[in-house]
């Protein structure tokens, strides 16, 4: 029971960061930056909890099973904001599915092995779900528009965006956000699997 309560716990709180994540759309000015590193959080809450499920199971296909529990968590929380007015059309799109598919595969391909599953695993769904989360913001609405629609209170001095800096992280946020997510994955990957041998 304490097993199955925990999966509850950890799928709902990586949804509720995955929601916030959303928010990058408005940064305008943030944009790569923000991207960065909230394709990071989502790749490894994804990772942990996908990990901790398909060790505890020991099923291959139970990470892809993990991830539609956040989607479907997510598609809820959204609706909820939707009928209060939040804009509904950014990071509806599953994006973790594909990603936690390739972990499914790793995990399959090399007949249960645990070190595999954290090492291609990691690297796999690191790498991916920048990509993925890329293609899915390509698919909204046009961010300045949104943030027109639907504007924020004033913010404060200390959080006023400034201009952008041309180049940085020689503007590619997939490829920053993929090479971090590799490495970071991994670990979390670990921390998934070590959670099943309290």
């Amino acid at each position: 029971c304490t097993h199955y309560l925990f999966i509850v716990v950890v799928a709902v709180n990586s949804t509720l960061l995955t929601i916030n994540a959303g928010d990058y759309i408005f940064y305008t000015d943030w944009a790569w930056t923000s991207f960065v590193v909230f394709s990071i959080s989502q790749t490894l809450m994804l990772t942990v909890g996908a990990c901790y499920y398909l060790t505890f199971t020991g099923a291959p296909g139970t990470a892809t099973y993990y991830a539609l529990i956040m989607t479907v968590y997510t598609w809820i929380a959204k609706g909820a904001w939707f009928a209060l007015g939040y804009p509904y059309d950014f990071i509806v799109t599953p994006v973790w599915l594909p990603s936690a598919m390739l972990l499914d595969l790793a995990y399959w391909a090399t007949k249960k092995n645990k070190h595999s599953l954290i090492l291609f695993g990691g690297v796999l769904v690191g790498m991916s779900l920048p990509l993925f989360n890329m293609v899915n913001l390509i698919t909204v609405a046009d961010p300045l528009e949104t943030a027109f629609k639907y504007p924020r209170p004033t913010l404060p001095p200390y959080m006023t965006p400034i201009e952008p800096q041309v180049g940085k992280f020689y503007n590619s946020p997939v490829a920053l956000g993929a090479g971090a997510g590799a490495v970071l994955a991994c670990t979390f990957a670990a921390l998934g699997c070590k959670l099943t041998t309290w």
